[in-house]
């Protein structure tokens, strides 16, 4: 249907062209049938009125030159009042026609076509598309028929475009209308808009932005009205927490010679230095090795049984995390001029920190700027008999575990997103009885339920019992036994353990240091806008505490933004990018990821194809005995243009950088096939699944004329 109608408006089109009707629609032909026209407006006037309306709809509608010829027509014909009127409501209704026409003829292929890149355009219209379609509509310089097409693909309601352009294309039909009044003066189109009158509508155009900048001072005023504000600041720049956003921005700031202070209550490096990334990443590599012992056959040696020391496994942990930690120290961001303050920071208004130290004593600081990266904390869900059941979380089994001298035996891991589901294979890898709960149908619910499938078929074969579709009801003491009660299909299942790990995600840490007096806005996270501002426009958020994303990457890509929108937003702001975020998760075989995954891409609508490559096909995957896993790549129909990679296999985090670089500066697949990949790389598997993706758009045509091509210069 929509193709029947976009053909019949271009064959519309067609024929007023073919028919040189369009001519009609100029200034000559105009002042030509000026007369005439008024003879028919003398013996009819409502029925000229009437026919001229229709015919101003319809020209605006179907984006036909001429509206502005029409439009001094009716000041011609009608006068300055009667023809602003008829003008007014006729171009406004044409150009509400012409929205809605490509609204329902385009919009649903180009938003499925574009969807992913055009979520910041469609949330930037639905915060502010009324206010700059006004800005557009005041300056006559922008073709009003590409704004009506060009709005018509957006999300915007059609009642906010009929009104807003209404109203923004008054003054303009004013002036056209007024001079259509006196039509005989004018001998050209471009005569009407002098360059004076051009630079009238454009610092029209520009005023709304001016008046939105005055709003936002007015607003932060209102804000800040019941607060004094320091006559001299003590600081440019505070920066409370010292994890991954908290280190950049203090970096950030003391690099471009800012004064700044990084205040931090517990230990530098934050959360991935001394609780996630780096120890687990150490477990790990223990594990994995105690993996390879027990499958040493496959490389030609004798399988045996590790032997080993658990507190030796842990000890070897912490000495990596105190390996790690001088790159986050104290000595060191002193040395790079930060000032360092070790203690409890608390808010008391918006430009000044109060500061509990470590050592009993208290002080103030003020700033100009405060960057909020105080993280996040585990999750432990409110079960029942939970608090006596010893419960450990990814903060705590790392101290915990460092004083056991045996392995936990019957190891519970609650929870199968990333954390859980490194854990439970880790410690399954040296030894330990695991079970895996999960409330959900399977486990790392963000990927495609193949690659899941696939991370939970390696989980399992390493001896992990993955209960999916499990409900955690309660925490149990019968006698000496730890029991987890838990409900599947209606049944109760008891799940006796020695240790629990609660591992069901974690939350922002959002109080202890002065939001709440503030009346800063928290929504699970603390609530920013687009600079990483909150509802103070000097005090940023950024990391885990500001969300959507709880990577370590992401927090130091946030704190970027943060820290240059906090030292130089009264210059130049700049909104966070958000537009390629990759992540892995890193079991065996890890699965990494950046863009649309294929349930992604089904649940926003969004065409795509994909292309697989099976890493067991790669000659260095088959020369380590690591040939299984699948490189995964979404592109748009057609094109190689990547919409997102999942790569589930051996070093799968360090061969996503390919793709991820890709993607950031538009590369597609055709230039990762072009690309020398040294033999025998696992980087390899990138240049192969470009291959397949290149081998299923080959040219079948033109590949058999080639055919007949060398047949005959066989001769």
């Amino acid at each position: 249907m929509k193709k029947i109608v976009l053909l019949l408006i271009v064959a519309a089109v067609a024929l007023v062209f073919a028919f040189d009707l369009h001519s009609l629609l100029t200034l000559e032909s105009l002042k030509g049938s000026l007369e005439q026209f008024r003879g028919f407006q003398a013996e009819s006037p409502w029925l000229v009125g009437g026919i001229f309306f229709a015919a101003y709809v319809v020209v605006t509608a179907f984006s036909i030159p001429g509206a502005a010829v029409m439009t001094l027509a009716a000041g011609a014909l009608f006068g300055l009042v009667q023809g602003l009127v008829l003008v007014s409501f006729a171009s406004t209704i044409g150009a509400t026609l012409a929205f809605i026409g490509a609204r329902y003829l385009l919009r649903d292929s180009v938003q499925a076509k574009f969807g992913n890149r055009l979520k910041a355009i469609n949330e930037g219209v639905e915060r502010e598309g009324a206010f700059y379609l006004f800005t557009l509509r005041l300056v006559p310089v922008f073709p009003f028929f590409l704004i009506n097409l060009l709005m018509g693909l957006t999300r915007m309601k059609a009642f906010t475009f009929f009104w807003v352009s209404q109203l923004g294309m008054l003054a303009g039909t004013v002036v056209y209308v007024n001079a259509g009044t006196e039509l005989a003066k004018i001998d050209s189109l471009s005569g009407i808009l002098s360059p004076g009158l051009v630079l009238s509508f454009v610092l029209l155009g520009v005023f709304p932005l001016v008046a939105k900048k005055i709003i936002d001072k007015i607003k932060a005023r209102k804000v800040y009205a019941q607060w004094t504000k320091p006559a001299k600041f003590d600081r440019n720049m505070i920066v409370i927490g010292a994890g991954a956003a908290g280190l950049v921005s203090s970096y950030i700031a003391a690099a471009v010679k800012a004064k700044v202070t990084l205040i931090e209550a517990h230990k530098m490096g934050g959360d991935c230095l001394n609780f996630g990334c780096v120890p687990s990443k150490a477990l790990i590599k223990s594990a994995k090795l105690a993996h390879q012992m027990r499958h040493a056959d496959q490389y030609g040696l004798h399988a045996a049984t590790p032997s080993f020391s658990f507190k030796a496994v842990m000890a070897r942990v912490h000495d990596i995390i105190k390996a790690i930690e001088p790159h986050d120290s104290v000595e060191r961001y002193t040395g790079l001029g930060v000032d360092v303050v070790q203690g409890y920071a608390t808010i008391v208004d918006p430009w000044t920190v109060e500061i509990k130290h470590n050592t009993g004593e208290t002080s103030r600081l003020t700033a100009r700027s405060i960057v909020i990266a105080a993280g996040a904390s585990p999750v432990v869900p409110p079960l029942p008999g939970i608090e006596t059941s010893g419960y450990l979380t990814s903060d705590t089994l790392w101290d915990e575990f460092a004083k056991r001298e045996e392995l936990p035996k019957r190891l519970v891991v609650l929870g199968g997103g990333p954390i859980g589901s490194e854990l439970a294979q880790a410690f399954a890898r040296l030894g330990s009885q695991v079970t895996q709960v999960e409330l959900g149908e399977r486990i790392m619910v963000r990927e495609d339920p193949e690659i899941s499938e696939m991370a939970m078929a390696s989980m399992r074969a390493d001896g992990v019992n993955i209960l999916t579709q499990h409900k955690a009801i309660r925490f149990e003491r019968r006698g000496d036994q730890k029991v987890l009660i838990t409900e599947h299909q209606g049944k109760q299942v008891d799940i006796e353990f020695d240790d629990v790990i609660c591992a069901v995600g974690r939350k922002a840490r959002l109080t202890g240091y002065g939001l709440e007096a503030l009346g800063v806005e928290t929504n699970r996270t603390v609530v920013t806008n687009e600079y990483l501002e909150t509802l103070y426009p000097n005090i940023f958020a950024a990391g885990d505490v500001a969300g959507p994303y709880q990577f370590t990457h992401v927090a130091a890509h946030q704190a970027w933004y943060a820290s240059v929108n906090a030292l130089f937003g009264h210059l130049k702001k700049f909104k966070v990018d958000y537009s390629v975020i990759p992540w892995a998760t890193f079991t065996d075989p890890e699965v990494a990821r950046v863009g649309l995954n294929e349930q992604d891409a089904k649940e926003q609508g969004i065409a795509y194809e994909v292309t697989r490559y099976g890493i067991d096909d790669l000659d260095r995957a088959i020369a380590d005995s690591d040939a299984h896993g699948v490189v995964k790549v979404l592109t748009v129909p057609g094109k190689d243009k990547i919409l997102g990679v999942t790569i589930a296999g051996v070093h799968a985090g360090d061969l996503l950088a390919e793709f991820v670089l890709a993607m950031k500066h538009g590369l597609g697949l055709n230039k990762i096939l072009g690309t020398i990949h040294t033999y025998p790389t696992l980087a390899e598997a990138n240049k192969y699944a470009a291959g397949e993706w290149k081998r299923a758009h080959a040219p079948e045509k033109l590949l058999v004329w080639l055919g007949k091509y060398h047949a005959w210069r066989l001769g």
